[in-house]
């Protein structure tokens, strides 16, 4: 009770989530009187960082800023627009297909967010959509950006997990396509009966054929990172090294806009934001120490064998947790509080694939990013925009109850998480 006391204390004050769970960790070995156990702490925390797959989380986010210092993005959305862009609400479909490619790359929710809201939204408004849906849809299409590989969420958890991280980044490809399609479903949906959508600018073939072939050196990035994945070719940290160079070369000698004076900045940022993902992982490691030496999983184990007979209901179970988690604590910081404890029970309790495991908790945790009172995605593309957040979310209201469908499937059915899985 002392430890959790202070670490809502710590949150509530507005600690880092990282520092938070490290001093609860401390306060936790203070109040047992196991003060030996202060010896071992620089040891887990080193040890939380000491995993070769984690390599792969810097070069990640250094391919998405080169991608868009490099002008990528555009190339890809006017790719897009060249496909779908002159169907009535077009627009719309361009929004979400350019967000999966963009995936297939950043790997970061808020990061795609703050990028395609500021180049879709007034696009959009211009063309006479609604500012507030414009934004919305963005904000609900940046969720493809943690479970469309490469995704930073995925590389977290398979170290929490001691899984494969090709495997985790694999096991993303089906949920994200499953998920695309069923929001075009819902944009197809909401054009009939909602919003009476314009029509884009009609394309001749030429002007088609001319985008496409200037885009087509942009796709080499995630073909090159995705299809060497799944292919079993490269682990998730070489493709994302080889990755890096195939965006530095298309962006300075294919598209031009990227300039080797502009490197260093994208350097710096990179590790900025890498080096507070790394934190929070070596904070998990001591937290996780410590609640296995508190046998806190042991105890709600028991606890949840009470209340779920099987490993459906003890999904489901798991899904309402971790939506009302999500609402208030971002991505990361949800995977690392939530998976210690429940990951043992769904393995060894009711037999759960940790792959299988893995992708629901991080839909569940990333559809936390689009649900009040945080929605931090809603907060990013208001920022960007203008639009209100809890508008936003009252006009997307259909694609949340789209992605908690997928999600109840995704629970049930654990072959769409573990299809392209070897």
């Amino acid at each position: 009770m002392v430890t959790t006391a202070f670490f809502t204390f710590f949150m509530l004050v507005g600690v880092p989530i990282g520092l938070c769970l490290c001093m609860a960790a401390a306060v936790y070995i203070w109040a047992t009187g196991n003060t030996l156990l202060f010896a071992s702490f620089p040891v887990q925390l080193f040890g939380g960082v000491d995993n070769y797959g984690l390599i792969s989380i810097p070069l990640f986010v250094l391919i998405g800023e080169v991608m868009n210092g490099g002008g990528i993005t555009r190339r890809i959305i006017n790719m897009t627009m060249a496909f779908v862009g002159s169907m009535k609400g077009g627009l719309a479909y361009v929004n979400l297909l350019a967000n999966m490619f963009v995936s297939s790359i950043l790997g970061s929710a808020t990061a795609q967010v703050a990028i395609m809201a500021q180049m879709m939204v007034p696009e959009m408004e211009k063309k006479g959509y609604d500012k507030t849906f414009a934004a919305g849809l963005t904000a609900y299409a940046g969720m493809l950006g943690p479970i469309i590989p490469p995704s930073i969420m995925f590389v977290v958890y398979s170290v929490l997990a001691q899984v494969p991280v090709s495997d985790m980044l694999t096991a993303g490809m089906l949920p994200g396509i499953l998920l695309t399609a069923i929001f075009c479903v819902v944009i197809a949906g909401m054009g009939w009966f909602v919003y009476d959508y314009p029509r884009g600018d009609v394309m001749t073939l030429k002007q088609r054929v001319r985008i496409v072939l200037g885009a087509l050196p942009t796709l080499s990035i995630p073909i090159i990172i995705v299809g060497s994945i799944m292919a079993g070719i490269a682990n998730a940290t070489e493709a994302a090294a080889v990755g890096v160079v195939a965006a530095v070369l298309v962006g300075r000698y294919w598209i031009g806009d990227l300039k080797f004076s502009d490197l260093p900045m994208m350097l710096l940022k990179a590790g900025i934001y890498s080096a507070v993902v790394l934190l929070l992982v070596a904070a998990a490691a001591v937290f996780s120490w410590v609640l296995v030496y508190g046998m806190v999983p042991q105890n709600v184990a028991a606890w949840v064998q009470t209340i779920a007979s099987d490993p459906i209901t003890f999904m489901l179970l798991v899904n309402v947790i971790l939506l009302v988690i999500g609402t208030v604590i971002d991505g990361a910081p949800g995977l690392i509080m939530t998976v210690p404890i429940l990951l043992p029970i769904a393995t060894e309790v009711y037999g759960i694939d940790p792959i299988h495991f893995g992708v629901v908790v991080t839909v569940n945790l990333v559809l936390g990013f689009l649900s009040p009172p945080v929605g931090l995605c809603f907060f990013v593309a208001s920022a960007v925009t203008g639009a209100k957040p809890g508008k936003m979310f009252i006009v997307t209201l259909p694609f949340f109850f789209a992605s908690c469908v997928l999600l109840v499937l995704l629970s049930i059915f654990p072959i769409l998480s573990t299809f392209f899985v070897k």
